[in-house]
């Protein structure tokens, strides 16, 4: 009994050891949380829906071979002395299912500032398909950045890739 009980306490702090989360900060908050503002209305004259694509994996040699990718969603504000608004951030998979809603309160980017969102390597919920959905606003119309990076490595190869995100307001 004492040996169960000693390897469940081993595995137990092995597990919660792992490494920590690619998106939270040195003290433990999650990064997007950090930029999150007061959820009241938003007085913003402009308002866009982007789309981003996002591969958290890519078919190698057939479709039964697979390289898991890590990705980063990026969203730069580019003006010098306007913010943007970020309102919902929301992960589909290949089918189109909403995987995760990011934010329960806008997040605030100012001026040249600029928020990033990992998916891990090993997080294979969105698939060859994923996206991100953006709703964002700011006081006039400004032209952000809303970008994906994906990278991998396997042996002494390495993969990675951008895609650039594009406003789908008009189409809905």
């Amino acid at each position: 009994m004492f040996r169960i009980i000693l390897i469940f306490v081993v595995l137990s702090t092995l597990i919660s050891c792992g490494p920590p989360s690619p998106n939270l900060t040195e003290s433990g908050v999650s990064i997007l949380e950090v930029n999150q503002v007061y959820a009241g209305k938003l007085d913003l004259n402009y308002r866009d829906t982007m789309y981003v694509p996002i591969y958290s994996d890519i078919y190698t040699k057939s479709t039964s071979e697979k390289l898991l990718l890590a990705a980063t969603l990026s969203i730069r504000n580019t003006s010098l002395r306007d913010s943007i608004f970020v309102n919902d951030i929301f992960y589909y998979n290949t089918q189109g299912d909403l995987i995760r809603d990011y934010l329960n309160k806008p997040i605030f980017l100012g001026p040249m500032g600029s928020i990033e969102y990992v998916i891990e390597k090993d997080d294979v919920a969105g698939g060859t398909g994923a996206n991100f959905i953006i709703n964002w606003g700011a006081r006039r119309e400004l032209l952000p950045i809303f970008e994906s990076v994906m990278i991998t490595t396997s042996g002494q190869h390495g993969i990675s890739f951008t895609s650039r995100g594009i406003s789908i307001s008009e189409r809905e």
